[in-house]
């Protein structure tokens, strides 16, 4: 039998795929994550929405911070402890603001996780978003 795409390249070794995937939780969290900590008051993070501030108003989690990625700097930080754990997200898995926000975090040796799905896994999960200027 000829093999698949999917199968032409073997799998990692069990060894190799524990190690990829435990560190991936280093690095993202998820909506549903987000969502449980936050209806059960577990604030251990802060929640940025590193979209522009216009898409921020139109809708945006509940409690979570507008903080466009281009304004991510130690000045604009200072009133956050230096291990404020921060969770970013975005518009969805079309947009790459996550990452650049990321980047910016990870430069300042600030800690930092990705919410994967952004607002559109948000919506997807059912989740409902919150409108104007405040979190």
């Amino acid at each position: 039998m000829m093999s698949s795409a999917v199968s032409r390249i073997p799998a990692a070794s069990p060894e190799q795929a524990l190690a990829h995937f435990q560190a991936l939780q280093q690095f993202e969290t998820d909506c549903w994550d987000v969502h449980h900590a936050l209806s059960n008051q577990r604030h251990d993070f802060v929640l940025l929405d590193v979209r522009a501030e216009s898409a921020f108003n139109e809708g945006h989690i509940a409690g979570a911070v507008s903080f466009p990625y281009a304004k991510l700097n130690q000045a604009n930080l200072a009133d956050y402890p230096q291990d404020t754990l921060f969770v970013v997200y975005c518009a969805g898995p079309h947009c790459n603001a996550t990452e650049k926000a990321a980047i910016r975090l990870a430069k300042l040796e600030r800690p930092v996780k990705k919410m994967i799905g952004g607002v559109c896994g948000w919506l997807d999960e059912g989740f409902e978003l919150a409108s104007g200027s405040e979190g």
